[in-house]
């Protein structure tokens, strides 16, 4: 028996004592208290969500709406904070571990606030697009970027404040590192100055139907800092250096005003000078009455008796569609072509097609016989004989 008083002797002396002067049972107690909060997080999220989403139902605007959707992830982790905090007060830490664990509630605290100020990032983003009838698309898609990525900066560096980490010489030997990477990253840097350079210049803007010669021909759909994204028509997609955007030429279908049709149509030889300019005025007169055109006082508009080629009389038509969308300037091309061939063949002739005619003068009546030499062994019979 008195072994086992002994032995319990030591077990209670080990729960009062337990962990940093600690007993277990607060421990213990603490752990409870951290599990409950993170059980009822969620609970808490919703119902501090569903309080402030019936005030902001009272109001017109739908910026506070988006604003609670994107603060549900944040609010949620704010009784896992309030946890920790009421579980290191009932614990009553001392010494470097006191430090430790304050050290740890403030930096989530830090990181609570910051997390919810990236994430207002977007809701609030409303309000810079505004700009964008100053700015370009993808500047304004940077500096909203750029905004997360400073409140980033901010709330890393004041978790390092925290415990006890100037950021002032990080940000000195940062700068003598960058020094050293700029060496061997001078693409990387090149690709990030090009990409500024192309937003500014407003070379071209998402969604705009670009091509570089020789390098790729597509619809924008990203702009990065190193490279951009454009998707082929074959939907592949194409990631292109912005170095190779910004240093060559670059043709902006997007921004056509009107989209052009220049065609040479070649009628035969044998039409005469009144169905030539028959054919050439219904053509004009079909785009000057076509609403589908731009007027001549806007853009030039030509039809005109071109050129003598080496197998027809070439007619040139120049003319502008007022709209620039693909799809609706192949059927105005189509109708345009069908009026031509109706025109053409309505007065008479034909298109010419490419063909050759060789004269001859006269042919001689006699010709000279051919002469075919004897073989080695005919040769040898003529002599033997």
């Amino acid at each position: 028996m008195e072994q086992l008083k002994a032995f319990w002797f030591v077990v209670v002396d080990v729960w009062k004592e337990g962990l940093w002067g600690v007993d277990l049972g607060r421990f213990i107690l603490a752990a409870l208290i951290i599990l409950g909060f993170l059980m009822v997080r969620r609970l808490f999220a919703k119902v501090v969500i569903r309080r402030l989403a019936a005030l902001t139902k009272r109001t017109k605007t739908a910026l506070d709406d988006e604003v609670l959707e994107v603060l549900d992830k944040p609010v949620s982790f704010i009784p896992v904070v309030i946890g920790l905090f009421i579980a290191a007060e009932y614990l009553s830490l001392s010494g470097i571990i006191e430090t430790i664990t304050n050290n740890l509630i403030r930096s989530l605290i830090v990181f609570v606030i910051f997390w919810c100020l990236v994430k207002l990032v977007k809701p609030f983003s409303s309000l810079l697009r505004r700009l964008e009838s100053y700015l370009t698309v993808a500047m304004v898609e940077w500096l909203i970027k750029a905004i997360s990525f400073v409140f980033i900066f901010i709330g890393a560096a004041t978790i390092l404040e925290i415990w006890g980490v100037k950021i002032g010489p990080i940000i000195a030997g940062l700068g003598l590192f960058g020094v050293a990477v700029a060496l061997g990253a001078q693409d990387l840097f090149k690709n990030l100055i090009s990409g500024m350079l192309i937003i500014a210049e407003r070379r071209f803007n998402l969604n705009d139907w670009i091509r570089v010669e020789g390098v790729v021909e597509g619809t924008v759909e990203w702009i990065g800092f190193r490279s951009t994204l454009v998707r082929r028509f074959d939907k592949a997609p194409v990631f292109v250096p912005n170095s190779k955007l910004s240093d060559n030429s670059v043709i902006n279908f997007s921004k056509m005003t009107f989209r052009r049709i220049y065609w040479i149509i070649g009628v035969e030889y044998r039409t005469t000078i009144e169905k030539l300019r028959q054919i050439r005025d219904n053509i004009e007169a079909y785009i000057l009455n076509s609403e589908d055109f731009v007027r001549p006082t806007q853009e030039s508009t030509f039809v005109r008796i071109d050129r003598f080629s080496d197998s027809s009389i070439d007619i040139m038509v120049y003319c502008f569609t007022k709209t620039t969308v693909w799809g609706e300037w192949l059927k105005i091309k189509e109708d345009l072509a069908c009026k031509i061939k109706e025109i053409v063949e309505g007065t008479g002739t034909g298109f010419a097609f490419p063909s050759q005619s060789l004269y001859i003068e006269n042919i001689p009546s006699e010709r000279a016989e051919i002469f075919v030499p004897p073989s080695p062994d005919e040769s040898n019979k003529e002599v033997k004989k």
